[in-house]
């Protein structure tokens, strides 16, 4: 006899068999991805190298050769006539620190008595907690990059950038002195300029030169600094050719030096935390930190090129979910392995006040 009863389509199984919500979770795992992109600013400013297996990659790094007139004569493989270059040779290696996740766990029950999509609002959260930690770990090994010694033995180095001083400097961060002083949006182009001539003394290749800043830096550049807006003293001209915009609040570049802005720019002095990115495998402050972490008190920014920081990445960005019927309810985790560290010092600044 017939009762009545049908057999629906489920659309959340996989060839009309098995669990019935199989199918439900790819949204779950695209949403993460392309908040992650979205996220970082550091991510296509740096070198990256993907291993398929292993626990660290080494980088090579060479010096540079000399010349010398020739006389009539002489053997040139002759060590003692000083024709023959002795190229230095280094290397620096970057260890894969252990796998960074994020994760959570949705109730079954409320899944299913919620009157939103909350699945979307995990992803995002999910994705925009390991591209902070990703992009955060890279703007601190850029600023220990402009703090490091030369990469072989009488090679350049980058430095440190008094912005108010407009005066170059090297090692470790000026430390927490009273009288530093916020500086205005004509110091930080005058900086900018002292920058690039840095760089450009270091033979740093003038494509792929970049200027990540705080916010409030970076928007002293359009304003001048604070108060009314002072255009005479910002990076916007016209009349020169400027190509920044009161209107839209943005600077593409400064002495060919193209400007990004962020919020992952540390400022609080870390060097004692070993919580974080304190625990990561590689140390890349010579002094003075642990892990990714320094002292950043006085940071406000880093002029660099892509060259300058490296990235061995073992596990890209992916995406699990199991639900679980002893705890009814999904667990979601998304995670990487991947290590960061110093390769060219020469191509880094920091800008600090």
């Amino acid at each position: 006899m017939a009762n009545g009863d049908t057999s629906p389509s489920r659309v959340g199984q996989v060839n009309s068999a098995g669990d019935v919500d199989a199918l439900f979770l790819k949204k779950f795992s695209g949403e993460i991805l392309q908040t992650f992109e979205e996220s970082n600013i550091f991510k296509p400013l740096h070198t990256v190298r993907t291993i398929d297996s292993g626990k660290s990659a080494q980088f090579p790094v060479t010096g540079v050769a000399s010349a010398d007139y020739h006389t009539p004569g002489e053997n040139i493989a002759d060590s003692g006539n000083n024709y023959l270059s002795d190229i230095k040779k280094a290397e620096k290696i970057i260890t894969i620190d252990k796998m960074l996740l994020a994760s959570t766990f949705l109730s079954n029950i409320d899944d299913v008595k919620n009157h939103y999509d909350i699945r979307s609002v995990y992803a995002n959260e999910l994705g925009k907690a390991l591209a902070v930690r990703f992009d955060t770990a890279i703007s601190k090994v850029f600023i220990a990059a402009a703090r490091s010694a030369a990469a072989i033995t009488g090679g350049k180095t980058g430095g440190v950038l008094d912005v108010s001083a407009n005066v170059m400097g090297t090692g470790a961060d000026s430390g927490d002195d009273a009288d530093n002083t916020d500086p205005t949006g004509a110091e930080l182009v005058a900086a900018l300029f002292t920058a690039a001539q840095k760089l450009d003394e270091n033979d740093v290749p003038s494509d792929g030169r970049f200027c990540v800043l705080r916010p409030q830096e970076y928007y002293k550049l359009i304003t001048g600094g604070a108060g009314a807006l002072a255009i005479s003293t910002s990076a916007v001209n016209k009349d020169v050719g400027g190509l920044g915009s009161i209107a839209s609040g943005s600077i593409p570049q400064v002495a060919g030096i193209t400007i990004y802005k962020s919020n992952h720019i540390p400022s609080t002095d870390l060097s004692a935390v070993t919580t974080g990115d304190g625990a990561a495998s590689n140390d890349v402050f010579e002094a003075g930190g642990s892990g990714y972490n320094g002292n950043f008190t006085n940071t406000l920014g880093v002029v660099a090129h892509s060259a300058a920081v490296g990235t061995v990445k073992l596990l890209d960005l992916a995406t699990e979910s199991e639900y679980q019927i002893e705890r009814q309810g999904t667990l979601f985790v998304a995670k990487y392995a991947m290590g960061h560290g110093v390769l060219r010092p020469e191509c880094a600044i920091e800008l600090q006040k």
